[in-house]
């Protein structure tokens, strides 16, 4: 078959990104069906996005609406990704969160080599493990039961761990030689299953394939059970990064539009200057100010005698002061006496609007 998106992509090879080539995608669309009407599908190293949205178009065609979703580390593969899926992270995976069982496939070509290793020994393992590996065991808990994966790894890193893992969390598994043979790989299908008993059979075919023994090539006609990507639905769906760069939050804003953000509700925030306000009879006090902060009263735009301009909200909050007293008694012995007293402190925070070097800084005043 014909692909829609490889004349988009430059595929050029750069800190361990291979992408999938054109055979080797086509082949593996053919074995790719859906059950449901809406789908969600995910590439956790998608690169410049055109693997996954092939997938998307060919699952479109079997009948679904399919959202693609993408992370990419590559700052320029990630903003050429944007433009193909409908959601990508310029993200490591690892700032990345997303609902649990939230995806009905997985397309996973992870880059390939070892880790940096732990010279220092402080953390669980001490030699450097295989990049394919880590992926693998990240993107576990995204995949729904009876959600699909595919996975695209060199077949010589098939050994006893990787195989077992791939067997005790898959079932109807199938491994196949890809038919582009410059990187070696094996393309790998399962169906995400809950038991965590690994099948012997699938361990052994696995390790066959990593030593080299099997090297049965991804057919060009499927002809055997289609891996049909099921509809998954989460009431609360969520997938963003812990980390964000202004340059993407900016983008992210262009696209979804400020409705999905607080600035519809300013108003209801900072409001303060809508209501009359009067100046008290006297200075107040510190607990006055507490009151006020607790009760929202201190909030929206000040601006300062020599031009500064800060945008203002209050708070409040229960502190504990100390106290401590020793007692000295006739007979030598001493009395240590602590006393605990709650309090409210009252703080204000304010964003820099003031022209300058500071502009956007944020200011707390305690």
């Amino acid at each position: 078959m014909a692909l829609v998106f490889p004349r988009l992509a430059r595929n050029f090879i750069k800190n361990g990104y291979f992408p999938t080539d054109e055979v080797t995608l086509a082949r593996i669309l053919a074995a790719l069906d859906v059950v449901g009407g809406e789908v969600r599908i995910l590439d956790p190293c998608c690169g410049e996005g055109v693997a996954l949205a092939e997938v998307r178009h060919h699952l479109t065609e079997c009948g679904a609406t399919v959202q693609a979703l993408g992370v990419e580390l590559d700052q320029e593969r990630a903003w050429h990704a944007k433009d193909m899926l409908n959601v990508v992270l310029h993200s490591d995976i690892n700032d990345v969160t997303f609902t649990p069982r939230s995806m009905g496939l997985l397309f996973l070509n992870p880059p390939y080599g070892d880790a940096v290793s732990d010279k220092a020994q402080l953390g669980e393992r001490n030699k450097a493990d295989r990049l394919e590996k880590l992926f693998f065991r990240r993107m576990l808990g995204a995949v729904a039961w009876g959600g699909v994966m595919v996975l695209i790894v060199p077949h010589y890193v098939l050994d006893e761990e990787f195989s077992t893992m791939i067997a005790r969390n898959y079932e109807r598994v199938s491994c196949f030689m890809a038919p582009e043979t410059r990187f070696k790989q094996a393309v790998i299908f399962g169906v995400r299953k809950r038991s965590d008993r690994p099948d012997p059979g699938v361990m052994g075919m696995l390790q066959a394939f990593g030593r080299g023994e099997r090297a049965d090539v991804l057919p060009e006609f499927w002809a055997g059970d289609l891996y049909q990507v099921p509809e998954v639905r989460a009431d609360k769906f969520h997938f963003h990064a812990v980390r964000i760069d202004a340059q993407q939050l900016a983008d992210d804003l262009g696209r979804i539009g400020f409705k999905s953000t607080l600035w519809h509700s300013f108003g209801t925030h900072f409001n303060q200057h809508a209501q009359l306000t009067r100046r008290p009879l006297a200075a107040m006090r510190p607990w006055h100010l507490a009151l006020a902060l607790a009760a929202g009263q201190l909030s929206g735009v000040v601006e300062g005698p020599q031009g500064e301009r800060l945008l203002i909200k209050g708070d409040t909050y229960k502190g504990r002061a100390m106290h401590e007293d020793i007692s000295t008694h006739e007979d030598g012995s001493m009395t240590r006496t602590v006393t605990a007293i709650d309090k409210f402190v009252p703080v204000i925070r304010a964003i820099n609007f003031t022209p300058g070097d500071q502009y956007g800084a944020i200011i707390t005043i305690q």
